[in-house]
């Protein structure tokens, strides 16, 4: 009588584990319903610490920049939650630099807010920046950017971190660069914002579920 019994319970055990494994899928679900709070929210955002940037060994950094953008509950994956209606890079008195000189960053918005993954023991949003477009002056030297932007945003704290990645953001005009900026060229570097909702002291809230 013994044998059958842990005969049994072996069955019984591998039919838990599989499913178990029938399971976890369903766990790892990507959200696709984003709730935004408030709803809608209109931001400011205002770097910390410097904005870095580089293009084909051409080094650029901001020591200033400050955002105005709109944030939405929205549904889908990648679903669009919002977007930044206007950047700012540099201010009077604190100008971007660079190895050429000043530069002048001109940022062309909107942009989209795109949100893919939330985890929500830490309350991290991860998705990309849309339809970015920048044009850029040092002097006679001229170019344009286009892309996407990888960015992380944390509920607790407010901070938004955007990061161009090889390949993302790239140079779709150049005048004046030579072989120096040839279009094609991957722009690449990264920034921290703090994110305020109007007229709060504390960021938006992006949760994303699987409903």
């Amino acid at each position: 009588m013994k044998k059958p019994i842990r005969n049994i319970a072996v069955v019984a055990g591998a039919a838990s584990a599989a499913f178990a494994l029938t399971l976890s899928p369903a766990t790892a679900a990507p959200s696709t319903v984003w709730t935004v709070s408030p709803n809608p929210a209109n931001i400011t955002a205002v770097n910390s610490g410097n904005i870095v940037l580089s293009v084909n060994g051409l080094n650029i950094t901001c020591t200033r920049s400050t955002g105005l953008a709109m944030l939405r509950s929205a549904t889908g994956n990648p679903a669009v939650v919002g977007s930044v209606d206007a950047l700012a890079f540099g201010a009077t008195g604190a100008p971007c630099t660079s190895a050429l000189g000043p530069m002048t960053m001109t940022p062309v918005t909107p942009w989209a807010v795109l949100a893919q993954d939330h985890d929500a023991t830490t309350g991290v949003t991860k998705g990309h920046l849309d339809r970015v477009d920048i044009k850029m002056n040092a002097g006679p030297i001229v170019f344009r950017v286009k892309g996407k932007v990888a960015y992380t945003y944390t509920n607790t704290t407010g901070r938004l971190t955007v990061t161009s990645a090889p390949g993302q953001l790239l140079v779709t005009e150049s005048a004046n660069g030579g072989v120096a900026l040839p279009v094609g060229s991957s722009l690449i570097g990264t920034g921290t914002y703090l994110v305020k909702a109007a007229g709060t002291t504390t960021g938006p809230a992006i949760i994303g579920t699987h409903p």
